[in-house]
Order: structure tokens, then C-alpha cells, then sequence
């Protein structure tokens, strides 16, 4: 795993064979990051990172200035590598929540954030799930922008706040965007 940009920026950190987790490739991830970098600046920022797996986006947020970052991973051996690279890289700014993705989406005290990024198991039943989840529960701030990483079958273009659809290889990405709706004149 590669932390692509800002103060942990070229930090690898070797990600254990056995782990089940598919992270999001450097490739795919420095794509969507330079997007989101047009549309958003980190500083300061309070994210949610929603199966979490290795920590690789957490990180990345992280390093690019985010004030706080909750990340939110079920499997044990998981959230020990995400706890163990957080104590190497000495911050106190990530919020690792052990547990189930969905029992947090329906049970989380009403937190709002800036950014979510979501990257579940592409073969998870309930993965067209996730952004209704998300919106119903009103956990992204105004203006706030949440990432969807998911297979290509999936098409989430008729939800409320898409923006826009990156593909980067097989990796695809929808972004949506909690702007008020605009009222004709």
C-alpha cells in the first residue's frame, strides 16, 4: 500500500497476503483524488471512510490535511493493520471504528462529514445499498462529497446528488455532491 500525496506522501507499507481485502489500486486511487482535488480542498476536513479495509484512502486523506478521519472496518486482522499503520505514522487524527458497516450506518450518533468514501466487497448483496444509506441518515455535511467505489454493473446515476462516473481501468467510481437543489426562476 502507497500513500500517493501530501505529508505521508511515498510511504509504503506492506499489506499482508493473507488480507481479503481488494484496495483500490494507486493507479485508480491517484486518478479520483486529482478529481477531487478540483473539487475540494482537505484542509481541515472531517471524512468517513466506510469499509475501510486497508486504511489505503484513510491514509490518504490523512496526509493530504484532513482534520479528522472515522474509518469503519469489520474484519479483525484489518482494523489491527489499520491501527498498527496509524501508531507508525504517529497520528492521533484517525477514528477506527471495529464494526459492521451497515449496524454503524443505522446506529452512528448523528455525525455529518465533509467527505465519505465508500469501497465495499464488490460481491456484498447490499452494496446498491450504501448510498441510500448514507443520504437517508443525512451523514454528509452541505456541500459535503461522497465517493461510491463499485463494479461496473452498477449504475447509480439516478440518485439524488450524483454528479459525475469515473472509470479508471475496472475500478469505477460514482461522486456525488450535497448541493441544494436549485430553484428555477
Amino acid at each position: 500500500m502507497r500513500i500517493i500525496s501530501g505529508k505521508y506522501g511515498r510511504r509504503r507499507f506492506d499489506v499482508p497476503s493473507s488480507f481479503k481485502a481488494r484496495p483500490t489500486t494507486d493507479f485508480a486511487k491517484e486518478n479520483i483524488f486529482n478529481v477531487l482535488g478540483n473539487l475540494f480542498a482537505w484542509e481541515g476536513v472531517e471524512a468517513l471512510d466506510l469499509f475501510a479495509g486497508t486504511g489505503s484512502i484513510s491514509f490518504e486523506l490523512l496526509s493530504r490535511g484532513c482534520r479528522k478521519v472515522t474509518a469503519v472496518e469489520q474484519n479483525n486482522a484489518h482494523a489491527a493493520f489499520i491501527r498498527k499503520v496509524a501508531n507508525e505514522l504517529q497520528t492521533k487524527d484517525l477514528h477506527l471504528i471495529r464494526g459492521d458497516v451497515f449496524r454503524y450506518l443505522h446506529s452512528a450518533p448523528k455525525e455529518h462529514f465533509d467527505f465519505i468514501f465508500a469501497d465495499p466487497p464488490y460481491n456484498l448483496k447490499e452494496l446498491a445499498e450504501v448510498p441510500t444509506l448514507v443520504f437517508e441518515r443525512d451523514l454528509l455535511r452541505q456541500e459535503g462529497i461522497f465517493v461510491m467505489e463499485h463494479p461496473k454493473e452498477y449504475d447509480f446515476s439516478n440518485l439524488p446528488y450524483f454528479n459525475q462516473r469515473r472509470v479508471y481501468g475496472s475500478v469505477n467510481f460514482s461522486v456525488f455532491i450535497k448541493e441544494e437543489e436549485r430553484k428555477d426562476a
